[in-house]
């Protein structure tokens, strides 16, 4: 045993002697240290999961219905709850089924500076008539998620910008097709209000960058750079997921999701950024799920609220940093 351990010393010492280090360089490629990919934040995945039920219990949620009421309620006695203040958008646009009242829930942080950073999710559901449609990743996981994140930004004190959660009605659309009805403009009805209304008050100068989440609770979490989003958004937020470990759910490839309620901040002039699993399924890009009887609580994870919500939170002291 001595032997042995006075030949490692000798090893040892040998290695160390000479003026050029005998450690070969880090690939680029290279995995982040551990001390960063387990860098983590306040968000409880639980919690988070928690409020994705509580959606789910309640059944389908479409726009005008009474189900939608109960979650807007539950969302904002829970935003109230963090000591945030809460708003209510309300506006009546006309749609394929006529005008329907509708309200997005406006929670905000206040900052250092009035100038605005968005953290929006839908939440509603798809309307059906041949199946039960509850919307456990496409409106429950993302609007679980940004709860979660408003309790854990809250605590964590005032920001360098003023922070709004906005909370949108309407992002579906009531006929069958994304573009069927109405020109193409049946969808994104919260997040088209908001950007006008913005516009007609002059505060949309004052919006700074506007971060989407939807459907991004799969358990088999794959979010691929979004092709309509704003570069230097995407990669702040990727480069922070790929510090983190998570190369695998936030994979470097790209594809278009074509339309969602980043669009309307984006024709505004506002970065926007859409962070959306469009491949809720078994496989890559199998989307099988998705605005199916389907989308259900035992297809999510905790563990996938958690990785984004940490990448998020993470991911805004860079974000403030990059913007003039």
């Amino acid at each position: 045993m001595r032997l042995a351990i006075i030949a490692s010393l000798l090893i040892s010492l040998a290695c160390s002697s000479g003026s050029e280090s005998k450690v070969p360089p880090v690939a680029a490629d290279a995995p982040p240290p551990p001390a960063q990919a387990n860098k983590t934040t306040p968000f409880d995945a639980d919690r988070a999961f928690g409020h994705v039920k509580a959606q789910v219990d309640l059944g389908p949620r479409p726009a005008g219905s009474p189900a939608i009421e109960r979650t807007r309620e539950y969302i904002s006695n829970e935003l109230k709850s963090y000591g945030l203040k809460v708003s209510y958008d309300e506006f009546s646009p006309r749609t394929p089924n006529g005008k329907v009242t509708m309200k997005n829930v406006i929670a905000e942080l206040p900052g250092e500076s009035t100038d605005i950073i968005v953290l929006a999710s839908h939440y509603d559901t798809k309307p059906y008539k041949e199946f039960k449609f509850v919307g456990a990743n496409d409106g429950g996981s993302s609007t679980g998620t940004l709860l979660e994140i408003a309790r854990v930004l809250k605590a964590q004190g005032q920001r360098k910008y003023t922070y709004q959660f906005a909370f949108f009605d309407g992002e579906e659309a009531f006929c069958e097709g994304w573009s069927d009805c109405l020109d193409g403009n049946d969808h994104t009805y919260g997040s088209r209000h908001m950007v006008d209304r913005l516009r007609a008050s002059g505060d949309i100068r004052k919006v700074k960058a506007m971060i989407l989440l939807d459907m991004m609770g799969d358990k088999d979490l794959t979010i691929p750079r979004e092709e309509s989003s704003t570069g230097w958004l995407v990669d702040v937020i990727w480069g922070m997921a790929a510090e983190l470990g998570h190369q695998k759910e936030f994979p470097s490839r790209t594809f278009a999701v074509g339309d969602d309620d980043h669009m309307p901040f984006i024709r505004g002039g506002i970065p926007a950024v859409d962070i959306i699993d469009f491949e809720y399924g078994v496989g890559r890009e199998d989307n099988r799920y998705w605005h199916t009887k389907e989308d259900t609580l035992d297809k999510l994870s905790p563990r996938s609220l958690k990785i984004v919500g940490d990448v998020l939170i993470l991911s805004l002291t860079r974000i403030e940093a990059q913007i003039r």
